[in-house]
């Protein structure tokens, strides 16, 4: 068989780590090909080889039959491999067009024609089902559209082979059942795509042939329709996971946090959390479950002393928190896993050994009359990887060239080991495998156990789900129902996250 993308024995070194050891993936004409993998294994650097953004030690690559030496994306482009990167290569201020025509710009006498431009976007757009405005700011858009303008640059470019890095990450559900039937249609009109990904669900759903690999080395290629996403878990991982969360009967004891009557502003000045009220006990896990944008990021930032509070109280052991300072806040007994670990988790051009004291560099024995210990910073952080299974070339590796999943243990890691009265765990599982998953989960649930208030923030229902021992629904800032997870189901959920079915949905799983 003739295949139209051939990654034969591709080797990629990075000092002190080998990140493709061997590997070899086969895309055959029109199928979509998942390339599996944990947090790490190597995948997106197999895609950056093939883009040419990295050069491979050895192995070799061939476009439709034909070996090639693939230098720079540019010459990717005019081999028609495209790639939508996980995070967007796009420019804010610049329009829809602008954006896609962006090194690629047809003139008009010596002039950008951007009329011609904004024409043919819209053809593609149209063709494809895409339905993105040319003329639409990159900052007024939503994230989901967004991706859909990087879809848009490959194709304008003339992309037969389309290679899509973790692009559910940051969907909503709505956006991913929406870039799936983008993706069915791009297959019945000739193309052919690599789908990285370590969601097995969103596999067994659209993908026709797998290649999983595990820890930079090729572990097989099998067919979805001979696989099940045990099987894939186990070959991905290397061991059997997990799916279904193991915990006994949650034992709630005093409250520990007790949110009334909050409102909190975005950064619109719209009020974005209206009057919510909401308590989480000693021993439970509460979850928060709601469509993004309905109120969640500004509350987790009021109750963490990241944003100003308009009106209402936040108390942390019966004592008033809002509107002090983080320092304040996380020296009363709160923890904090944020949502955007880039951004308000670590600093990435630091050691990963000294963001795991981030938040307590400032005490002994870290620290003494304001000169920093790195020998006591380096032991704590050694004892920390260990402990929750950080896998980095050392402790003094910069966080950035973590990979996602351990990346985020490492802050979990940070935040548990302070012993905290409530722990704020937001996303905490975003853009993570399964293998990771199923750790943090445990350690959330390890925190319960310990006689810790959970606070879980989460788009993704099963999380929510399995991990909660109360689920809040959030509509439009408010709490709209307390829901029991055992007595409820993704359905009723759906509507109350919806803004539907509150009083019904209430009548059958309320706590």
């Amino acid at each position: 068989m003739e295949y139209v993308i051939e990654m034969l024995n591709i080797r990629k070194e990075f000092p002190g780590i080998v990140a493709n050891d061997n590997i070899t993936l086969q895309l055959e004409k029109g199928e979509i090909h998942a390339l599996l993998g944990e947090n790490g294994a190597g995948k997106s650097t197999l895609m950056n080889v093939l883009f040419g953004l990295y050069q491979p030690e050895q192995g070799e690559i061939k476009v439709k039959g034909k070996p090639v030496k693939i230098t720079d994306p540019n010459i990717a482009n005019d081999l028609g491999i495209g790639m939508v990167h996980q995070h967007f290569m796009l420019v804010d201020t610049f329009t829809v067009t602008e954006n896609i025509i962006l090194g690629k710009e047809t003139t008009k006498s010596g002039v950008i024609d951007i009329k011609t431009a904004e024409k043919d976007v819209r053809e593609i757009s149209e063709r494809y089902g895409l339905k993105v405005d040319p003329s639409a700011k990159i900052s007024d858009i939503s994230v989901g559209m967004q991706q859909r303008v990087e879809i848009l640059k490959t194709l304008y470019r003339g992309a037969e082979i389309l290679i899509f890095d973790e692009p559910t990450a940051v969907l909503t559900p709505q956006e991913i059942k929406e870039l799936i039937q983008i993706m069915k249609t791009l297959i019945k009109e000739g193309k052919s795509i690599i789908l990285i990904t370590h969601k097995l669900k969103e596999i067994m759903e659209v993908c026709d042939r797998v290649t999983v690999i595990r820890k930079g080395k090729g572990i097989g290629t099998v067919s979805v329709s001979e696989t099940n996403p045990n099987e894939l878990a186990s070959l991905m991982v290397g061991r059997e996971v997990v799916f279904s969360t193991e915990k006994t009967e949650a034992s709630p004891k005093q409250e520990v946090l007790q949110i009334s009557g909050l409102k909190v502003k975005d950064s619109r000045g719209v009020e974005a959390v209206r009057g919510l009220d909401l308590d989480v006990r000693a021993g439970e896990i509460v979850g928060i479950a709601g469509v993004d944008g309905n109120g969640q990021s500004e509350l987790i930032e009021a109750i963490t002393g990241l944003r100003k509070t308009s009106a209402g109280t936040v108390k942390l052991n019966g004592k008033e928190i809002q509107n002090l300072s983080p320092r304040k806040i996380t020296n009363s007994g709160l923890a904090h896993i944020p949502q955007d670990r880039h951004k308000h988790g670590l600093v990435l051009d630091f050691p990963i050994g000294e963001n795991m004291v981030l938040q307590t560099y400032n005490e002994r024995p870290f620290s003494k009359n304001g000169i920093l210990n790195f020998k006591n910073i380096y032991n704590k952080a050694r004892t920390l990887i260990k402990e929750f299974d950080v896998r980095t070339p050392s402790e003094y590796t910069l966080a950035r060239s973590l990979s996602g999943g351990n990346q985020q243990k490492a802050i979990i890691a940070r935040e548990v080991d302070r012993d905290p009265d409530i722990l704020i765990a937001a996303q905490p599982t975003r853009g993570l495998d399964v293998g990771a998953i199923e750790f943090i989960h445990k350690r959330l649930i390890e925190q319960r156990d310990n006689g810790k208030g959970v606070l879980l923030i989460s788009f993704e229902l099963d999380e929510i789900m399995n991990v909660s021992d109360r689920i809040a629904v959030i509509y439009e800032g408010e709490i709209v129902a307390v829901v029991d997870p055992k007595q409820t189901t993704e359905q009723q959920l759906g509507l109350l996250m919806a803004g539907s079915g509150r009083k019904e949905a209430e009548e059958k799983a309320n706590v």
